[in-house]
């Protein structure tokens, strides 16, 4: 293309009917899309994206004027090329010059359509008919349209075996579980199909190809092997991390996202217990400065701080013992308490959510756990004195051992750079509820009162 350089990128595009305002340039990153580019249109429907740094491989996108639209392009080791559409048929019409790589995805685009289309078709016919005397011939012609896009994707892969749009056919790709008859003894078999599924829920997809950060597609598959095929169990969950982190760590921007993703998705988990993965990648790879090319120092921080909150109270370890005294100053140390199981409640008598959650957390203690052999162990965080001993005489806490921190305690932990019992227990609002055995081992944290008991019933059988 005359005038095209071919340092950086230089994407032309002409985009009708608009004849002014602007066009944006962006491209997808995870499940997120950022704007990289905008230029203003002239009166001919063009612009000329350019600059002088290489674009990262990836899905692209020519957003319009309003930002009410896109369709997109795939960018890699062709980054001078020209495109002409119009939104009245943005596939159908549209025409690469020098981009041999997106003629080839307008053409599955064009294929895709077509067949999604009439299996769109189909599928109401069914909907509206799914008993009828043709539903039998419906659902075999949906079987036919998708087995052709599945032959369609596989024969790509196999001519252009390098090519972007191969990589994400990979990920899209769904193992195929062995029939019935090559299961162990020839029947079904829901555990050897489970094992299959996911041993080769990644096959064919290279973590090191920092061309899927880049796309709509590797960050859900990502997150579905997570939350969905794993076992969410801290160890499985951790080993998989650790098995795709490794196997990523000689690509900085694919070992950036999936470290990024992963913490995300642990340094807070949905599930109890599940900061252990959180721990682990810490220990791993942060603590060890794997990821120091990329950390700024307030993502760091977060990371290291709230690392070092969670790791002094897993679940099965070893709870730290707290030097607290009694409402009358006497000492009260948790270790002091000998009971089956221990119910430790951090609260704050002016937190509104403490003053719901307390009395109810009481009732259970008075009329069930008190019973069963459960000790109260209750450590006023903030709310001052006065507020604390009055919430305890209105709403009765009898049986409780009711514990604060002297000032002069907290001054010397920080004095001597011992951390505190908010941060060995991660108590950063309130209440906060931990489950301790005899031996004060963490059995369960962060419940609620009615999982609470639900877990301590459990455990009692």
């Amino acid at each position: 293309m005359r005038g095209f350089t071919q340092n950086g990128y230089q994407i032309k595009v002409t985009l009708k009917p608009f004849t002014n305002g602007y066009l944006y340039l962006g491209h997808h990153f995870g499940s997120k899309q950022y704007i990289i580019d905008s230029v203003a249109i002239n009166s001919n429907s063009e612009v000329v994206f350019s600059g002088k740094e290489k674009l990262f491989g990836g899905v692209y996108m020519v957003i319009y004027p309003q930002k009410n639209g896109w369709f997109e392009i795939l960018v890699d080791k062709q980054q001078h090329f020209s495109v002409t559409a119009d939104t009245t048929d943005i596939i159908g019409k549209m025409q690469f010059t020098n981009s041999s790589d997106n003629q080839l995805f307008q053409s599955y685009q064009k294929i895709a359509q077509e067949k999604g289309k009439a299996i769109a078709l189909l599928q109401k016919q069914l909907k509206e008919d799914p008993a009828g005397s043709d539903s039998v011939k419906t659902r075999s012609a949906i079987t036919a349209l998708n087995a052709e896009m599945q032959q369609y994707r596989e024969q790509f892969i196999q001519a252009h075996p390098a090519h972007l749009l191969t990589a994400i056919f990979h990920i899209l790709q769904e193992p195929k579980v062995p029939d019935a008859a090559q299961h162990p003894g020839g029947k079904y078999d829901s555990a050897f199909a489970y094992q299959y599924y996911k041993q080769h829920y990644w096959d064919g997809v290279s973590f090191t190809d920092e061309r899927l950060v880049r796309t709509p597609v590797f960050e859900p598959k990502l997150q579905r092997y997570f939350s969905n095929v794993l076992q969410q169990q801290p160890d499985t969950l951790s080993k998989a991390a650790n098995k795709i982190l490794d196997a990523s760590i000689s690509n900085k921007e694919m070992f950036k996202f999936i470290l990024s993703a992963l913490t995300e998705k642990y340094i807070n988990p949905t599930y109890m217990g599940q900061d252990a993965v959180f721990v682990n990648l810490f220990e791993r790879y942060y603590a060890p400065g794997k990821a120091d090319y990329w950390l700024n120092d307030k993502y760091r921080k977060a990371v290291f701080d709230r690392a070092y909150s969670v790791m002094a109270n897993l679940i099965g370890e070893k709870a730290a013992d707290m030097n607290m005294v009694d409402s009358s100053g006497k000492a009260a140390p948790l270790y002091g308490i000998k009971a089956p199981y221990i119910v430790i409640c951090f609260w704050d008598p002016t937190c509104g959510h403490c003053q719901t959650e307390v009395p109810q957390l009481d009732s259970l203690f008075q009329h069930k756990w008190k019973k069963q052999g459960v000790q109260m162990y209750g450590v006023m965080t903030d709310g001052g004195k006065e507020a604390w001993l009055k919430f305890i005489r209105e709403h009765q806490l009898r049986g409780w051992t009711h514990v604060y921190q002297l000032p002069a305690v907290k001054e010397a932990e920080y004095a001597a750079n011992k951390p505190g019992y908010k941060q060995l227990y991660d108590v950063y609002q309130t209440p906060v509820l931990y489950l301790l055995d005899k031996d004060k081992n963490i059995i369960a944290k962060k419940l609620n009162h009615d999982q609470l008991d639900e877990l301590l019933q459990v455990k009692l059988k």
